[in-house]
């Protein structure tokens, strides 16, 4: 697929209407990612890392809510010769479609299945490595501890999960400035005022960003024994909790 640019928003709309990620937003998703998540190429290689560390012999590793395949991609490459098969998993049609697309292009040999399916709803086999990269947010908050729970109790000793979130924060000046850098670097990828306006608007009550400290209290309910921030900027931030 050629990567289109982004201008999804880039025209006024009297209705912005909610974010979904339909088909429309799966032709720019890789530039709109790119432009939107100070970082992402960062935590996506680094994904790789930490799955080549963790991943165990005759496990699974998961990669939860996994749109086109980026990071399921990066887990591969990461794997070397571990005897391990990737299972991604995303509830969007069109993003499961072009994801699939993308694995068959790809040489390396780890299994991998691609599955269009409720997170929620699917069941885990035992696991090593499980990543939720940017997509705990757009779950609601009273589901979001069941998932983990799920997650926590497919995870072998010694398994890892990987959670990616915008972060909100307690200090409201200090949650107003991490949103002010992130919007002065949207505007240094070449958005308008326009756009940053409608997308948020259209993502309100659609991705709903919590801090840490709640991140790290309901993955201790959950059944995690560490959580680790191990990548901040601004207000998006990538987490590693511990079996």
């Amino acid at each position: 697929m050629t990567k289109q640019t982004d201008t999804l928003y880039a025209k006024p709309y009297e209705d912005v209407g909610h974010f979904r990620f339909d088909d429309k937003t799966v032709s720019v998703f890789p530039d709109m990612i790119q432009r939107s998540v100070p970082g992402y190429s960062t935590i996506v290689h680094m994904i790789g890392q930490i799955t080549e560390r963790y991943a165990q012999h005759g496990t699974h590793c998961y990669d939860l809510g996994c749109s086109l395949g980026a990071a399921t991609l990066a887990m591969r490459h990461g794997m070397g010769t571990k005897q391990c098969k990737i299972i991604g998993i995303d509830n969007s049609h069109d993003m499961v479609t072009q994801c699939r697309h993308h694995i068959e292009q790809d040489k390396a040999k780890t299994p991998v299945e691609i599955i269009e399916g409720d997170i929620e709803s699917i069941a885990l086999q035992p696991a090593s490595v499980v990543v939720l990269n940017f997509t705990l947010q757009f779950l609601p908050i009273t589901s979001r501890l069941a998932v983990l729970k799920k997650i926590a109790s497919a995870l072998v000793p010694g398994g890892v999960l990987i959670l990616s979130e915008k972060l909100a924060f307690d200090d409201p000046r200090h949650h107003e400035l991490m949103i002010e850098l992130h919007h002065n670097f949207k505007r240094a990828q070449g958005y308008s005022d326009l756009e940053i306006a409608q997308k948020r608007q259209a993502l309100e009550n659609v991705l709903l960003p919590e801090s840490f400290t709640t991140h790290q209290s309901r993955l201790s309910e959950a059944g995690f024994t560490g959580v680790e921030l191990w990548f901040q900027c601004f207000n998006f931030s990538s987490m590693l909790a511990f079996k």
